[in-house]
């Protein structure tokens, strides 16, 4: 039996957590509640003790019945913490690693999925505090319901009204069922540039951070994957829970990645490889001088193609990272190279791509392509996870 946590924090919309607990009941999940201070003001503790039949947690300093600390051995048990409604106060404690009651301390000690439904009045919903916060939690792989349209309790008319029980309920067994669609698995994730040397100083390289193999390795990881994640030099912090593998040129990348993909169900190519590399590396700093001067460039290995030659039953996705003719560029190279899922994305658009936590990409398999709009890199990690769970069903 899946367990949720479930989040109540101060505002009118509390009542509606009530409804949601039992919607889940139903569903067969077993549901615990934390409550905020304030919102007990609102719904009292008992009402949610009698329907989960669980003690409520209102006191990060309580003490088990066994003698656990609640915040640490909840989260431990969680296979999703929802939180609905969720406060402008809720969220920005959250964004910004606030512990300070029950449900923020539990917040941070926990690893499952996380979803929030956001509910307030319509100028707090839009202030550009409160949605820095909500781009932040995306950014981090937190799944945001959002709130619907209408009549507030303030008397407003606009966004800001808590989602509905049953888009609410919906969002948490997706959720649920993502947990564990990776379990057993092993997937390598490429990542980031490769820098190639020209001389001691100089280099090729790209504009790749890396955050689009980055978030790919997390998701999968947090769906219950085991999870090696090769990298070129970036800026990011290792993902935990994840084996990670440095790499520095398209050599090394290609060596680490074909090594670790012999004993991998699934391969994510995300990483920016360096189609050139010069042909030679000069021992010493190349001196400046007058007039031009010319570099010699070979091409480097073909990773996707190299693994596409050794495929097996290996699941392959490959990425196309295009400033024309995206889709015909995709196709062709998904066609070539036997790429059961290819991930077109157009780097010349603003605001997505490189060097931005958002992306916009168009999903090309044998079934057909999806086009996705712009969204949060993790959001968009976790529809590739979605996509590449209905192209190959487990038993």
């Amino acid at each position: 039996m899946p367990t949720v946590v479930l989040g109540v924090t101060g505002c009118i919309g509390a009542y509606k957590a009530c409804e949601v607990l039992r919607e889940l009941q139903k569903r067969g999940v077993d549901v615990h509640v934390v409550m905020t201070a304030n919102a007990r003001r609102f719904v009292g503790p008992m009402t949610f003790e009698a329907l989960s039949r669980h003690p409520v947690f209102v006191n990060q300093f309580a003490v088990g019945a066994e003698g656990d600390i609640r915040h640490i051995s909840l989260a431990d048990a969680a296979d999703l913490l929802l939180v609905a409604p969720a406060t402008a106060n809720t969220l920005g404690k959250f964004a910004r690693g606030i512990a300070d009651d029950a449900l923020s301390t539990l917040f941070l000690a926990n690893t499952a999925p996380v979803l929030v439904a956001p509910a307030m009045n319509v100028n707090m919903f839009r202030h550009p505090a409160v949605v820095e916060n909500l781009e932040m939690l995306r950014a981090r792989g937190v799944g945001v319901i959002e709130p619907g349209t209408g009549y507030l309790a303030c008397g407003w008319l606009g966004e800001g009204r808590l989602a509905e029980v049953p888009e609410i309920v919906e969002a948490a067994m997706a959720a649920l069922g993502r947990r564990r669609s990776l379990e057993g698995e092993t997937v390598v994730v490429s990542a980031g540039p490769t820098v190639e040397d020209i001389d001691p100083v100089r280099f090729i390289s790209n504009r790749s951070t890396g955050r689009m193999g980055y978030r790919l390795a997390e998701a999968a990881r947090d769906r219950g994957a085991s999870v090696v994640l090769v990298t070129g030099p970036t800026a990011l912090a290792a993902p935990r829970g994840v084996e990670v593998v440095s790499v520095r040129s398209a050599e090394e990348m290609a060596r680490a990645v074909l090594d670790k993909a012999a004993a991998a169900e699934i391969v994510a190519m995300a990483a920016a490889v360096s189609d050139y590399r010069p042909a030679e590396k000069a021992p010493n700093k190349i001196k400046k001088q007058d007039g031009g001067q010319r570099l010699e460039l070979v091409r480097t290995e073909d990773i996707l193609k190299s693994l596409a030659e050794a495929k097996g039953r290996r699941f392959l996705i490959g990425f196309a990272a295009e400033t024309e003719k995206l889709l015909e560029s995709a196709r062709k190279k998904r066609a070539e190279k036997r790429i059961d899922l290819m991930v077109a994305n157009d780097v010349s658009r603003n605001g997505s791509g490189f060097a931005s936590e958002k992306n916009a990409a168009v999903l090309i398999d044998a079934k057909g392509e999806t086009e996705l709009p712009l969204m949060s890199k993790r959001e968009l990690a976790e529809r590739i996870w979605d996509r590449v769970a209905e192209l190959r069903p487990r038993a």
